[in-house]
């Protein structure tokens, strides 16, 4: 039975210009969808609680309360929710930042800066007031590596193909041998691409993805025992272990976080 979504891009899709308040708070009902857009300024995107899913076609990053993205100007994006998710986004002109944030770059989110975040994004304010805490959103800004919670996109169709198989069913064992003579290639020539496109060998791209997977069931508050299953490990205690090195916490803490973030 399928267990995840395909990746998409916006390359296979038409993506609208979207034209939004300064500020906004949006409540997202689990596996809510945002399509494809992008923004004439910069948007800071924050899921205040829940897991937002953030999608461009270079990648996909999942953002717990603890994760926040940047987007430069006209980069096509797309959201999903999963968990109930309340999803905040401040725009900033584009005179408004310093050079270094042109990618999509993933932030850390200390106190203040959330409680920034929500302040901008909940009450009304006088203007002096948000040119003030807009400031301390700025001066807060730390850029974090991907890393976990991050998936690069590949380019090439045979490993796009790859790709959708292993998120339709994340616990898929084929051998990458397997998967070439689904699409037609050589393992060999599959290897070669997936480090030139992903920065990974094939078995740490699939390891990725099932992460992002179990990351997505754990927010819908799904059973880490049933998600360990559904992710292809042979038991909880193998994945517990492989989503706390990658990670630093436990499945059990991460659905904590995420249940805590309102408080």
């Amino acid at each position: 039975m399928p267990t995840g979504l395909p990746p998409i891009t916006s390359q296979s899709v038409t993506v609208t210009r979207h034209i939004v308040p300064s500020y906004t708070a949006r409540q997202l009902a689990h596996r809510d969808q945002i399509d494809w857009h992008d923004h004439a300024e910069q948007q800071l995107v924050y899921a205040r609680a829940g897991v937002l899913v953030a999608s461009t076609d270079a990648g996909t990053w999942l953002l717990p309360p603890q994760r926040a993205l940047w987007l430069p100007a006209e980069v096509p994006h797309a959201h999903q929710a999963h968990g109930v998710t309340d999803m905040r986004t401040v725009i900033f002109p584009r005179s408004e930042i310093a050079h270094g944030y042109d990618r999509p770059t993933v932030l850390a989110v200390s106190p203040l800066m959330r409680e920034a975040i929500i302040a901008l994004t909940q009450d009304e304010l006088a203007q002096r007031e948000q040119h003030h805490i807009r400031r301390v959103v700025l001066d807060q800004l730390r850029p974090l590596p991907d890393g976990a919670f991050y998936l690069p996109e590949p380019s090439d169709d045979r490993l796009l193909a790859i790709n959708a198989m292993l998120h339709e069913d994340p616990a898929d064992a084929r051998t990458l041998r397997q998967f070439g003579l689904v699409v037609g290639a050589a393992e060999r020539t599959l290897s070669r691409l997936f480090r030139d496109q992903t920065g990974m060998t094939f078995p740490q791209y699939r390891a990725q993805v099932r992460l992002h997977h179990g990351l997505r069931r754990l927010a819908s508050g799904m059973p880490v025992t049933a998600v360990a299953h559904e992710c292809g490990y042979a038991n909880a205690s193998a994945f517990v272990e492989a989503f706390r090195l990658a990670t630093g916490t436990t499945p059990g803490a991460y659905q904590r976080s995420l249940a805590g973030a309102y408080r």
